[in-house]
């Protein structure tokens, strides 16, 4: 049985990333939004810091995989502005790692959500992948 080593709680990362046309709703289907920060490029940046906080710390053949994600994106950011996003251990039980996450810019708060990652074997998850993809050849859609 592979150790998994604790998280601790209140363990936390802030990154930054300067908004450019490629983190715009544009590239997201929204064509009428072309300035401004897409909801899933802010969420990308959570997962990143929540990630950064922990797969590091984690035994070689283990990482995290997200099982649930609940943000509110509440105010616009534009291009060339910069967001800082803060993501903290919130809890662990050995396996589910729970994170809160506040996203801000130059001006205040743009966005808070909450993020569960799960501890999982990468070669058993792939193999797992794997079996599934196979079901799905002779499968008619």
């Amino acid at each position: 049985m592979i150790e998994i080593p604790s998280i601790e709680i209140g363990t936390s990362i802030t990154i930054q990333k300067k908004i450019v046309e490629e983190d715009t709703a544009l590239n997201y289907g929204s064509g009428k939004l072309e300035t401004l920060l897409a909801t899933p490029s802010l969420v990308a940046l959570m997962i990143e810091a929540a990630v950064n906080i922990v797969d590091h710390k984690l035994p070689e053949g283990m990482i995290t995989v997200g099982r649930a994600m609940e943000i509110v994106h509440e105010k616009p950011t534009g291009i060339g502005a910069t967001v800082s996003v803060k993501v903290e251990v919130k809890g662990f039980d050995g396996v589910k790692i729970l994170f809160e996450m506040t996203a801000y810019d130059e001006i205040g708060v743009i966005g808070r959500g909450s993020h569960e990652r799960i501890i999982v074997n990468k070669d058993a998850l792939l193999e797992r992948a794997s079996l599934r993809a196979e079901k799905l050849k002779n499968m008619d859609f």
